[in-house]
């Protein structure tokens, strides 16, 4: 039994449990709670599905024309494979036959090799039959998903790069700091710099007993940017990046739970840094809520030497359960430089760490290190991303390359800020900036809003004589609504984070209303106590 004491000190996701079992206790039906703590998203995106067991099925029948119907022979039975596949596409008129025939007939670049070949390589994939090989990205996934990343996120720079295809984004950062670790570029100790608010399990991270690092906060702040609000890192809170004892600096860009992306004036702040103070300052960024921006700016565009980006497919195409996502890394990047330039007795080390490797240690560039890394380096000729699994990724990044009205990422968004919309509408309080607000989240400081509701003395009682734990337990069993603490990311101890992306949308004004009912009620026993207090 967890005790009062001890629940004040749960992140905020093992408190939500927590309180959803209280919840489920009083109520076995739950049939009225509210999950807005949740941040996986009730939307999907259909088409590419359809597509991709549409080639599976395609795939099979490949199958059955080999001697035996269980050899998956499909990869050597070209001959006549383009009239069979177009005549299958055919019969199965859909939304889903469409993409994979507009994905036939396209004339951009996007497969980065024959059509036919793309074809055989996928139908193998999707099969499942082999190991997948490439291990860091199969053939025919590596160029759609590069062309996707460009275009969606990283403004189409011209910076050659390589991926990683992992098992989504929290796969990725795990991978990123056992490498750097392993390679000898962070080490116990070592100053990092972590850009809060973000992902609460990225915050605790760092603190591993295997990391150690000393940890230096750099804090973004409720800001007013061309009338609205926005969370924005001031300008003395990025200097803090010019101290060259800091290695790397870690982001989540959109953030989490603030929802705001990185305006231009910080970017362009922290390429400056680099530039004239800390040349070697390593950056983390995790993307993953960038397509939810209207145009994101991702520091991997503008910095890509310096930036190792992750980007998981998970949030914006509803895949959290395919765990699917890559790596990114310059071609030419400050990792690789700065193993180049380790002292002779920890190259020496190194040489023995990736002895088992089909080439020397001084050649193996940084993203390869991260794929051995991945499968404890003897197993390296096992790493990867299953097939299947990438089969999808590709899919997915066909489909918003060829959605040239972005009519996909428009409907996502619309659903995202119409939630906001009826939330904010009700707790009576303006939308944030538009322009860099993914509306996947919102942060909703009590503090500021409860001034502002109900006035300063009511408040400021509030905040002295209870904790946020205490509230969201009484939301929770009372109005049988959850809400994640923000602090545990970072934020504010009077913050919450509300997810805008798991409820139905007439919920978002239920969700407003269950918060005006708590705090209605809470003024009114304080206001009974003053008056009893007052006799």
């Amino acid at each position: 039994m967890i005790s009062e004491n001890n629940k004040e000190q749960l992140s905020p996701f093992e408190l939500s449990l927590l309180l959803e079992k209280k919840v489920k206790e009083k109520d076995s039906s739950i049939s009225n709670l509210l999950n807005a703590g949740r941040g996986n998203p009730n939307w999907i995106a259909p088409i590419p599905r359809e597509a991709y067991f549409l080639l599976g099925q395609f795939a099979l029948s490949e199958v059955s024309l080999s001697q035996s119907g269980l050899t998956a022979d499909m990869i050597n039975q070209n001959e006549n494979r383009e009239s069979r596949y177009l005549s299958f596409l055919a019969a199965h008129k859909s939304e889903g036959a469409d993409l994979l025939h507009e994905i036939w007939s396209d004339n951009n670049s996007y497969l980065g090799m024959s059509k036919e070949n793309w074809l055989a390589k996928m139908l193998d994939y999707i099969i499942g039959d082999n190991y997948p090989q490439p291990v860091r990205v199969l053939d025919a996934c590596e160029q759609p998903i590069k062309q996707y990343l460009n275009q969606k996120l990283f403004l189409n720079q011209q910076t050659p790069f390589d991926i990683f295809s992992v098992e989504g984004g929290t796969a990725g950062i795990c991978y990123l700091f056992d490498t750097l670790v392993n390679n000898f570029l962070l080490n116990k100790g070592d100053k990092i710099a972590l850009m809060l608010p973000m992902f609460a399990p990225y915050l605790e991270l760092p603190e591993l007993p295997h990391y150690e690092f000393d940890i230096v906060k750099v804090n973004a702040k409720q800001t007013m940017l061309h009338g609205k609000l926005t969370y924005q890192y001031p300008e003395e809170e990025l200097a803090k990046l010019k101290d060259p004892s800091i290695k790397a600096v870690f982001v989540v860009n959109p953030s989490n739970p603030t929802a705001n992306a990185m305006c231009d004036s910080s970017i362009d702040q922290i390429k400056q840094i680099v530039s004239a103070d800390n040349p070697n300052l390593m950056i983390l960024t995790d993307d993953v809520y960038g397509t939810f921006v209207p145009k994101f700016r991702s520091l991997f565009a503008e910095l890509p030497k310096n930036t190792a980006c992750i980007y998981s497919y998970s949030k914006y195409f509803g895949a959290t359960g395919w765990r699917i996502g890559n790596i990114i890394i310059g071609k030419d990047n400050i990792f690789d430089k700065l193993i180049a330039d380790l002292p002779m007795y920890e190259t020496e080390k190194l040489t023995k760490r990736y002895s088992s490797m089909d080439i020397s240690d001084a050649a193996i560039p940084f993203i390869d290190r991260l794929v051995a890394d991945s499968r404890d380096i003897s197993l390296n000729h096992a790493a990867g991303v299953s097939a299947p699994q990438q089969a999808m990724m590709a899919l997915f990044s066909l489909y918003a390359l060829l959605d040239s009205e972005e009519k996909y990422k428009k409907e996502v968004m619309g659903i995202c800020h119409r939630r906001e919309e009826l939330l904010f509408q009700t707790i009576g309080l303006d939308e944030p900036l538009q322009s860099l607000n993914t509306a996947y989240y919102c942060e909703l400081n009590l503090n500021y809003w409860l001034r502002k509701r109900y006035g300063a003395d009511f408040t400021d009682y509030l905040v002295k004589t209870s904790t946020i734990t205490e509230i969201l337990t009484e939301l929770a069993v009372a109005e049988e609504l959850l809400v994640l603490k923000a602090n545990g990311f970072g934020s504010d101890d009077w913050a919450i984070r509300i997810s805008l992306a798991n409820l139905p949308t007439k919920d978002y004004q239920e969700v407003g209303n269950r918060l005006i009912r708590l705090f209605d009620r809470l003024k009114q026993n304080w206001k009974s106590q003053m008056m009893i207090g007052g006799h």
